[in-house]
């Protein structure tokens, strides 16, 4: 086990769940027990850095918590649920660059990783939803079964979540979960739900989906991030998948709830990738992962576009955005 919380510098800590299997000492593939890390900030998530759940939820509260220009108490925390083909290592840097870019735009919460299992191979694509499937449920288990018995109607701290790819995947089932489980307090909710290469058949995000209805029963507001220029939710990959089109590639259905929101980022996804001029301010870090599904990490305006949906900034008034109601496109701060 890591060192006590007296010995270590908590502001450089990385905060992982993991439910990952362990094999020699080391993560695997395979699905195993949520392991609750404090993952220093120059090395990759290991089983070393187990602590107890307790302590691990009490660290990330403190955290995450801040005091507004009033001196009123706030706290944002945000979960990542990764997509598939992505290793431990991958995990935590997507992590690190997000956060870093986060605290760099004055964002002043906690990001947090749930690392689910999956392979390092781009056709064990089926095997990794039947991993997420079963991993989102220790998801509700271990994570928001905790937090739905300590939330109360004043409590200070937001939690959100961003689902990348498969992640909201994992996200959707297990919020689907947490309903058909009955937990303690069924008033429970978390703020923004964010999905960002969405995958997830755009027709179930439409209101009254059975599979959908406790999503947006949950939180305040969903946010889609979608990209018709997604390679990896491309209409070939989908229908050699045989899955119906994804939400992070076409957008939300027009029959999405009102409190759904679509951000179409495909123009300038355009921008980014051909003119160098945009790539290098807005993009300065390089790229992990497929350029098309993962350009999110790392992007400035986009960054930028997910801390004023975290902070409550009103969908009209984001200079991140252009359009009205409830679909947008990203574009560029003038």
């Amino acid at each position: 086990m890591i060192k006590t919380k007296g010995d270590l510098d908590m502001a450089q800590i990385d905060y992982v769940m993991s439910v990952r299997a362990v094999a020699g000492k080391k993560f695997t593939d395979e699905v195993g027990q949520t392991r609750f890390l404090f993952v220093p900030k120059n090395e990759n998530p290991s089983p070393d850095h187990e602590v107890k759940a307790d302590k691990w939820f009490k660290a990330v509260r403190a955290a995450g918590s801040w005091k507004n220009s009033k001196k009123e108490a706030r706290g944002d925390i945000l979960f990542i649920a990764h997509g598939y083909n992505i290793n431990e290592q991958e995990v935590i840097d997507r992590h690190r660059r997000l956060s870093e870019d986060l605290n760099g735009m004055g964002f002043k919460g906690v990001v947090v990783s749930y690392d689910w299992p999956c392979g390092n191979q781009a056709l064990a694509y089926l095997a990794d939803r039947h991993k997420a499937k079963l991993t989102s449920f220790q998801l509700v288990n271990d994570g928001i079964r905790y937090l739905s018995e300590v939330q109360t109607p004043d409590c200070p701290i937001n939690i959100h979540l961003l689902g990348h790819s498969v992640g909201a995947y994992v996200i959707r089932e297990a919020f689907d979960d947490a309903d058909d489980s009955q937990l303690p307090n069924g008033s429970w909710n978390v703020s923004q739900i964010m999905f960002a290469a969405g995958d997830v058949s755009s027709a179930s995000m439409s209101e009254g989906d059975s599979g959908t209805a406790s999503l947006y029963r949950h939180c305040l507001r969903l946010t889609n991030y979608s990209n018709k220029f997604d390679e990896a939710l491309g209409i070939s990959n989908v229908k050699r998948m045989g899955v119906a089109p994804r939400a992070g590639r076409i957008g939300l259905p027009d029959d999405a709830p009102g409190i759904a929101v679509n951000v179409d980022c495909s123009d300038y996804y355009n921008q980014l990738v051909s003119d160098a001029t945009i790539l290098a301010p807005d993009q300065p870090s390089p790229i992990m992962g497929m350029k098309s599904h993962s350009w999110y990490f790392g992007n400035l305006v986009f960054t930028r576009d997910l801390m004023n949906t975290m902070i409550g900034v009103d969908r009209s008034a984001f200079d991140t955005r252009v359009g009205t109601g409830s679909r947008f496109k990203l574009t560029r701060p003038k």
